[in-house]
């Protein structure tokens, strides 16, 4: 009770230096609030992002792995390195459902495709009598594909990567198209081929395989390609012109009627963690997977969309330790000029009795309730402060969200289209494709919550240690005889 008695007396008597220091420590104090806030909320806004995409692992051909041992030049050597590659045994959908039984794994979706010749539409190609420049062919002649038409099955809404991405978009499409999509014969073309065959929604097309077989699909909806500079030189079409898109189930009907098909399917996996990885890689070896084949991840993309965020983060962190350190060094030195300046004053309490530990415990409950009235007047102009810039960072990540939402809705057909929205079920609410869940940000009530307050309470008190040490230091140096002996 002494000590917290002559601490506070001690305070109304020095005021003008009490209120400089407190004055410093408000400054700080304001500072690291607002610091805290802006870190404290744009790490939420990176795990957001993260979270906003799934953790995806796809299947890649390891050419690296593959060459390695191989000498390609020369005859024999580019023959070995093909009879290797010919011998690269594939993954087939029945692997991809094995390897989707995993604890790693949460979920899959996967594409499947196929090669399939048109029985009464005709693939978009404009022949050409005129000479192509430079050796290049026209049109699609020269696609390695020896069939009219591809045939692409998505196992679910997540895995139309194109449509998501906006690659394509949905320019027509039924009232219906997305509630039987996926379960049954129906395709999605492309606009080009549309024109070109004078086709219409709800109308039928037929393909057939090389043994025959005919297989009747009705149009429910048309697309087009938006990208551009990707197309065959000298083509009059883009690329997936003579791309039909469906459901994987019905590719998976056609295929079991017709083994001789070659067919190429390229899944996807979510897994719980990007630490998993290499373990799930290994278990995919186990049930067979050539080891040509390697596992890669989303990881790198996922953080790509958060880099503006990242910096912020990395700014509030620096500032912050900038901070700290002009901070620390300033209240040392003024706290080393008060112990300088009261060391008449320390002589005569250490004469009277008093204890170096009692008067250095005086010095610092000084200092602690300066600062505890500095900090809270602080943490309250900071908190003020910090919610405009808070709000600035969510309003422009919200309405950027908000803006992608709108976009993945209208490349699927969206609410100004005939088809309307496509069912949310299905799309797992387009997680795992860049749209970040926004719902968790619509208030910044807890911008500067009990976490902030803590954080800064550890500053704080940090701080007085630090400008402390002078006090603490001096005093046990100091003799009060000699300090009376100097002063006389």
């Amino acid at each position: 009770m002494f000590i917290l008695k002559n601490a506070w007396i001690s305070i109304k008597r020095n005021k003008g230096r009490n209120i400089l220091i407190g004055i410093i420590i408000l400054i700080i104090a304001c500072a690291c609030t607002i610091t805290l806030a802006i870190k404290n909320t744009a790490l939420d806004l990176i795990n957001s992002y993260k979270s906003a995409y799934d953790k995806e692992v796809t299947i890649s051909f390891d050419r690296a792995n593959m060459m390695k041992d191989f000498d390609s030049s020369g005859a024999e050597g580019r023959e070995n390195a093909r009879e290797k590659f010919d011998n690269i045994a594939n993954y087939t959908i029945s692997d991809v459902l094995s390897f989707a039984d995993s604890e790693y794994i949460e979920s899959y979706y996967y594409t499947y495709g196929i090669g399939l010749n048109g029985n009464n539409i005709e693939k978009a190609e404009i022949e050409s009598n005129n000479a192509m420049p430079n050796g290049f062919g026209h049109g699609k002649e020269n696609n390695m594909s020896t069939t009219d038409f591809t045939l692409t099955g998505y196992s679910s809404l997540d895995a139309m990567s194109e449509f998501i991405s906006g690659t394509y978009t949905m320019s027509e499409i039924t009232d219906n198209a997305w509630n039987i999509a996926f379960d049954g014969n129906y395709v999605f073309i492309n606009q080009e081929l549309a024109d070109y065959n004078n086709l219409n929604l709800n109308d039928k097309i037929k393909l057939e395989d090389d043994a025959g077989n005919t297989y009747e699909f009705e149009i429910i909806g048309i697309f087009k390609e938006n990208e551009e500079g990707n197309e065959e030189p000298m083509s009059m079409f883009s690329n997936s012109a003579n791309t039909l898109v469906t459901n994987a189930d019905a590719v998976v009907n056609i295929t079991t009627s017709n083994e001789d098909l070659k067919a190429t399917i390229y899944p996807t996996f979510i897994i719980d963690s990007y630490d998993n990885v290499e373990k799930l890689q290994n278990e995919f070896y186990e049930k067979g997977l050539d080891e040509n084949f390697i596992l890669q991840t989303n990881e790198e993309l996922a953080l790509s969309g958060v880099s503006s965020i990242q910096n912020i983060n990395s700014f509030a962190t620096t500032f912050l330790v900038i901070t700290l350190i002009i901070g620390g060094i300033v209240l040392f030195v003024i706290n080393m000029i008060n112990i300088r300046e009261r060391k008449y004053e320390i002589g005569v309490l250490r004469t009277i009795g008093i204890s170096k530990f009692k008067l250095t415990m005086q010095f610092v409950f000084e200092l602690v309730i300066v600062s505890v009235v500095a900090l809270m007047l602080g943490a309250g102009i900071g908190a003020v402060s910090s919610k405009g810039v808070s709000n600035f960072l969510l309003a422009n990540e919200i309405n950027s969200s908000n803006e992608r939402t709108e976009e993945i809705d209208k490349n699927f057909g969206g609410a100004n289209m005939n088809g309307g929205m496509p069912n949310r079920g299905n799309r797992g609410e387009m997680r795992g494709k860049g749209m970040p869940v926004v719902e968790a940000y619509d208030s910044i009530d807890a911008v500067v919550d009990i976490k902030v307050l803590l954080e800064l309470l550890g500053i704080g008190l940090t701080l007085v240690l630090i400008s402390s040490i002078a006090s603490m230091v001096s005093i046990q140096r100091f003799s009060p005889l000699t300090i009376l002996k100097e002063r006389s």
